[in-house]
């Protein structure tokens, strides 16, 4: 799931090398922190949050095999 993420998010900013994608798992959810360079933030995010929303729907799907909850928090 973090080699998803990280393929997807590299591909729409500026500065790939600053993506950093941390995880935490609990009993029933899995939450993804991803921390991208400030200029791309924008671009991670989207207008209205559209980019933020369809990421978030892809990685869903992906882990809707699994019997726990993801989230994906964003962050400078």
């Amino acid at each position: 799931m973090k080699e998803l993420i990280e393929t997807i998010v590299t591909s729409l900013v500026d500065h790939p090398e600053a993506v950093v994608i941390k995880s935490e798992e609990d009993d029933n959810r899995i939450t993804f922190y991803l921390s991208v360079h400030k200029e791309d933030m924008g671009k991670v995010i989207g207008k209205q949050g559209r980019v933020a929303k369809a990421i978030r729907t892809v990685i869903y799907a992906a882990g809707s095999s699994q019997q726990k909850k993801i989230y994906l928090e964003i962050s400078e």
